[in-house]
């Protein structure tokens, strides 16, 4: 039978999530030893293109480099300085205009 590299890749993913590898892969390191990484929101104002592919990799890289230098590297999405200028464009498009 030939290789099929598409299936195996799903079948790699498919045994990470049942298996819950990514958490595992946080929790076995210390929590005294952690390395805080907000992430901001991917594409803020529009469709990804070419030039989100520098930020894109750093905020793989990094995380990934502290994981394996032994930090425990909780991803968390934060807040940026597109947040309010976001807000208003959901809030256009849902027709909100009260805040509450």
């Amino acid at each position: 039978m030939p290789y099929n590299a598409s299936q195996h890749e799903k079948d790699i993913l498919d045994f990470w999530k049942e298996n819950d590898t990514f958490q595992k892969s946080i929790d076995q390191r210390p929590a005294d030893n952690a390395y805080v990484f907000y992430d901001g929101p991917p594409f803020a104002t529009g469709l990804p293109h070419y030039g989100h592919i520098v930020g894109s990799v750093m905020k793989d890289v990094v995380p990934r480099y502290q994981t394996m230098k032994g930090h425990r590297v909780n991803r968390v999405w934060g807040w940026d300085c597109h947040g309010l200028p976001i807000e208003n464009i959901v809030e256009k498009e849902l027709g909100t205009k009260s805040k509450k």
